[in-house]
């Protein structure tokens, strides 16, 4: 598990999440849920802004008259509001600011993160002009100021040319169109920052929009607060013709005025829209070192038998948010700890972290954060779905028989195609459950490669016939091509690890061979130059369906090898092979098994005969993988009544 030393801005951000745990605790810190903080003050910002319009009047005689009556004869409605959605607007950028100053700082602003970055920005620019907008509408002193400001700004630019500022000359040059203009511009600012904060939200899977009660309910009681100790209220009303010497300013939404009124209007434009290219382009600026996560990797899930990609740069979290898997989470920023899972097999990039949240002994023992795990290999996790969590939905398909072959007497290979003409990503290694009419399933491995599969559009499955078996029994009986089969899929953690260099040893117990020849063929089709040995085994040479492919693989590759092996042969077979059990086979020809991989498909009784045999060779139960289990790969096999999903057409 790789982590790195925080820089000092993550430092400065940690210590104060420490110092929050402590006040508010990890549930309740204001610093790990910034992002909904503001959505909810949005949502105060918007519902005051409602009840004061509908008191407004949008002309210039009775703008600051319909402001100052609301404030002062409704004080405990109109005037509270006024002044809430005065402090909520400040907070609101507050929040938003150190919102993008976290993502910044920790990173998460790169990569497929960049679309968030930008719409934050931009919410961020509206907010300003939202706010900026507002405080124009009172017809006061400081809306005064405000207007004549922004107008003079406005004025610099070559397509405006001076046009503005000829309209604030007197007060009759003001007319009642500009405060319709005025309130529709707070309007339709307002309505395109909620249909970006949509599109911003959208971006992170399973994002919350609203913060914990406890923070909704301390945030209004602040509001309320302030809005009783220091109410909002208006200035004098505006005279053109006077300049007022003294204002009272906010310092969150007009520092950019009061800049632009003492300094170089072309200046305060290029610094402008300098900085905010800056910003924009700061996803694609490697500002320190780059992360190791340069690329996505493979995730294998449990208990969801799954593979699901991650993209590069995100967490486990996400990648498993995005795919509805029913993760556990809280802050997620390292905080909690409540996302801990066991890390089975690869390594990966923790990101800085509460200590409080992953100690040095649960790290020791394999476990990490989800929410701060970037892989930078292939990672194969189990974790405890949250107890609210509903088990992700699996995908369903339908698909049409467009071939069918008898390998042998007791072996069909059908050859299927998506209706819709559709393509199905998958790991080789990985199966699916065919659906029967009530709801049945029957697993099959794929034993087309992806990339196979991809091109032909056709997915390849090995079915053996099993005796009074109820779908088998169809296919060997009624089926015909042409027919529909309805699965869901891809399923299954069991899969080709491509991010070592171990020889591998493929162990094949009849139509095992299903998963292995997706695997093989995967392998030879990127180039793998890792040693390839295949042991397949079976009662008779003639259940060695498709020996011959076998065989042409290692005439064609020097990094691969065949070993078939016959436990049950009779003198008319006249074979001259290895026989006894498969497994056998391999203890044999490897007496020392620590420097290399397995991976074993077939029968739970094979498996079974086989894991703690390679134990006892000296495999690490991390390079011992089985198709044979719904359970973790690398956990020992206690029975024969475990959760089983045999693949390879074992199933009737």
């Amino acid at each position: 598990m790789n982590t790195p030393h925080p820089p000092l801005a993550q430092r400065a951000f940690l210590a104060a999440e420490a110092a929050g745990n402590r006040v508010f605790g990890d549930r309740c810190n204001p610093l790990y849920h910034l992002g909904t903080i503001s959505y909810f003050l949005f949502w105060i910002v918007a519902g005051s802004g409602i009840y004061l319009y509908a008191f407004f009047e949008t002309s210039a005689s009775q703008a600051h008259a319909s402001v100052e009556s609301i404030t002062h004869t409704q004080w405990y409605a109109g005037g509270l509001l006024r002044s809430a959605h005065r402090y909520a607007s400040d907070l609101l950028v507050l929040t938003m600011l150190l919102h993008l100053t976290r993502h910044f700082a920790f990173g998460r602003h790169r990569g497929y993160r960049w679309l968030s970055w930008i719409t934050g920005l931009a919410l961020l620019g509206l907010a300003w002009v939202a706010g900026i907008n507002g405080y124009m509408l009172p017809w006061d002193q400081l809306a005064q100021f405000t207007v004549t400001a922004t107008t003079e700004m406005l004025d610099v630019l070559p397509v405006i040319g001076g046009a503005l500022a000829r309209n604030f000359i007197t007060n009759t040059a003001v007319s009642d169109r500009l405060f319709s203009l005025l309130a529709f511009v707070h309007i339709g600012v307002s309505l395109g920052m909620l249909a970006l904060l949509w599109v911003h939200t959208q971006r992170t899977p399973a994002a919350r929009t609203l913060p914990p009660q406890r923070l909704m309910a301390s945030v209004t009681v602040l509001l309320l607060v302030l809005a009783l100790v220091r109410p909002a209220v208006s200035l004098a009303p505006a005279d053109l013709a006077q300049v007022p010497a003294t204002l009272a300013f906010d310092w969150f939404y007009l520092p950019v005025l009061a800049w632009a009124h003492q300094g170089h209007l072309p200046t305060v434009w290029a610094t402008l829209v300098a900085g905010g290219l800056l910003l924009a382009a700061l996803p694609w600026i490697r500002l320190r070192r780059a992360s190791r996560a340069s690329r996505g990797f493979d995730l294998a899930v449990h208990p969801d038998d799954r593979i699901i990609a991650v993209r590069a740069g995100e967490t486990l979290l996400d990648a498993g948010l995005r795919e509805g898997l029913a993760m556990p989470y809280d802050c997620r920023n390292g905080g909690c700890g409540r996302c801990q899972c066991t890390l089975l097999h690869g390594e990966v990039q923790l990101m800085p972290y509460q200590p409080a949240a992953l100690s040095a002994a649960d790290a020791a023992l394999g476990q990490t954060l989800l929410c701060c795990a970037v892989p930078l290999t292939d990672v194969e996790i189990r974790y405890v779905p949250a107890a609210t969590g509903r088990a992700a939905p699996l995908r369903r398909h339908a698909a049409t028989v467009r071939q069918m072959e008898r390998l042998t007497p007791d072996v069909m290979r059908l050859m299927l195609a998506l209706e819709g003409g559709g393509r199905l990503p998958y790991r080789a290694g990985q199966y699916i459950n065919i659906l029967l009419d009530d709801g049945a399933k029957r697993s099959f491995s794929f034993a087309s490669s992806p990339h196979e599969a991809s091109q032909s559009g056709l997915l390849e499955l090995h079915i053996r016939r099993i005796a009074g078996g109820r779908f088998t029994t169809h296919v060997f009986e009624a089926m015909k091509t042409g027919d529909r089969l309805a699965f869901e899929g891809p399923l299954g953690a069991f899969s080709l690890r491509e991010d070592s260099v171990k020889p591998i040893l493929f162990v094949a117990g009849f139509t095992g061979f299903a998963p292995v020849k997706s695997m093989v063929e995967h392998a030879l089709r990127v180039g793998l130059d890792r040693t390839m040995v295949l042991y397949w085994g079976v009662r008779r040479p003639r259940d060695m369906y498709l020996a011959a492919l076998a065989e042409s693989w290692q005439a064609a590759h020097a990094n691969f090898r065949f070993v078939p092996v016959v436990s049950d042969a009779q003198p008319e077979d006249h074979w001259t092979g290895r026989t006894g059990l498969v497994h056998e086979a391999i203890l044999a020809d490897f007496p020392d098994l620590s420097r290399h991989q397995v991976y074993a498909c077939g029968s739970v009784g094979m498996v079974e005969a086989a894991y703690p045999a390679f134990l006892g060779r000296g495999i690490s139960p991390d390079d011992c993988f089985s198709d044979a289990f719904h359970l973790a790969p690398h956990a020992p096999i206690a029975s024969r009544g475990a959760e089983v999903v045999q693949l390879g057409g074992a199933h009737a």
